[in-house]
């Protein structure tokens, strides 16, 4: 019974730890998708089938021009810290 705790305090802890990755995969998930998201909106409101294609595809490039940007960044933070532990 112990260790079931102490499982669950340790996993409560990474989550704790790895809370900002969590934040910047929902961010990078809800920008993923918000062509979609645009698309089912602009059908809703009865909109044309070009406006609703021409509207969800520059949504869906500025999403994804700001998913690479978010990347970028994660992936030299990510860097930055292993080139600063020591090779063995």
């Amino acid at each position: 019974m112990p260790s079931i705790f102490s499982w669950i305090r340790k996993e409560i802890i990474y989550v704790k730890n790895s809370f900002m990755d969590i934040i910047r995969g929902l961010i990078l998930f809800i920008l993923a998708s918000s062509g979609l998201g645009i698309a089912i909106l602009l059908r809703y409101l009865d909109y044309n089938g070009m406006m609703i294609t021409f509207l969800g595809l520059v949504v869906e490039f500025f999403a994804l021009l700001l998913c690479y940007l978010l990347l970028r960044g994660f992936l030299k933070s990510k860097e930055l810290k292993d080139s600063s532990k020591p090779k063995l």
